[in-house]
Parts: structure tokens; C-alpha cells; sequence
């Protein structure tokens, strides 16, 4: 259904989110137009592990030492974008934040459609996320389809990191306190 340019909702490892192929610019455009969304927020990723991330982002130096310490977890890291995704999915940027979740079941969506999907929640926007199919269903009842993997843990959100330049910097706390993600670039823990 991604690969067709259908939306699905999925669990993530903290909440429901909504699946498209970030290569597919109308697949996009729809997601944005099902939640809402204005068209100038970037649209983070899920990969199914580093390698797939890998094809979505040039990963640095610093953005593999993150993903060697927090995937899969709850830690975004923003890489300089490859070729081939969707403008819309960039938000006219050069950039995207891509994650490997805790969650087998989007782990296993991520690797069935053979690259990253969308991460953006499920909900429409300015409204509470989802943390359950049902409230999916309620919410977003033009969504294509819903994966039920019962409900999410919750939580706070992953903690976004940008290792696209030299120096990493925060962009969003969340889920890992980032003097954590600073040691773990200097010390490897």
C-alpha cells in the first residue's frame, strides 16, 4: 500500500504515526492534506535499521556514532538528505531527520516497503497524537489503512539531534537528555 502511494497509520515506540514513501510526492502532498499539515514542516523518517537509513541520509561521522549508541530509540538524528526524496517531504530543505524506533512493528513496516517511511503522527495537526488504532480511526478516518499493534507506550517524543555539519547540535529535547547524547559523541557510552 505505501509503495502504491497509500497512507498508513502505524505504532511507533512512542505513538501512533502515518506512513507514506518520502519518495513520492503526491503520497506527501495527500499526508499533509489527511492531517492538515502545512506544507512547510519537513517530514522526519523510520528506518527499519542504519543501512536503510543510510539510504535516505548521508550519515557523518557523528551521526553514526549516534546511531551506534540510540538505535533503535528514541533519538532522530538529521543528516544532509540524498537524492531521490520527495521536495515535499524536505519542505524545500536539504536536510532529513531520520530514526531506527523501538518498535518491531514499524521496524518491519519500515523493511517490508524497502525504505524509510514517513514518521509525522497520527492525528490532525494541532491535535492530541494518537496512542491506539481506535483513536486512528476516529481521528483520520480517510486514512488508507491502520496496522493495529495495540497500543503505544507513550512518552515523551525522540529527542532530535542535527549531525548534518561539524558540530551537533540540539533541535528538539525529548525522550534523551541531551547532555546523555553529548556524552555518548565524546565518550562512545
Amino acid at each position: 500500500m505505501i509503495r502504491d502511494g497509500l497512507v498508513v497509520a502505524y505504532p511507533t515506540d512512542t505513538l501512533y504515526g502515518l506512513a507514506v514513501d518520502p519518495r513520492n510526492a503526491a503520497a506527501v502532498r495527500r499526508l499533509f492534506e489527511l492531517k492538515g499539515r502545512p506544507e512547510t514542516s519537513a517530514l522526519t523518517l523510520i528506518a527499519a535499521d542504519t543501512e536503510q537509513a543510510r539510504l535516505a541520509g548521508e550519515m557523518s561521522a557523528a551521526a553514526d556514532r549516534l546511531a551506534g549508541r540510540w538505535w533503535p530509540g528514541p533519538v532522530t538524528i538529521v543528516v544532509r538528505a540524498r537524492t531521490g526524496l520527495a521536495a515535499e517531504t524536505l519542505a524545500g530543505g536539504r536536510t532529513v531527520g531520520v530514526r531506527v524506533p523501538d518498535q518491531a512493528v514499524a521496524r518491519a513496516l519500515s523493511k517490508a516497503t524497502g525504505f524509510c517511511i514517513t514518521a509525522t503522527s497520527a492525528n490532525r495537526s494541532g491535535e492530541p497524537p494518537a496512542s491506539d488504532a481506535g483513536t486512528v480511526a476516529q481521528m483520520l478516518p480517510a486514512v488508507d489503512a491502520i496496522l493495529d499493534g495495540g497500543p503505544s507506550r507513550g512518552g515523551p517524543p525522540s529527542t532530535i539531534v542535527n549531525a548534518s555539519e561539524d558540530d551537533v547540535t540540539l533541535i528538539r529535547a525529548g525522550a534523551v537528555p541531551w547532555d546523555r547524547v553529548l556524552r555518548s559523541l565524546s565518550s562512545g557510552a
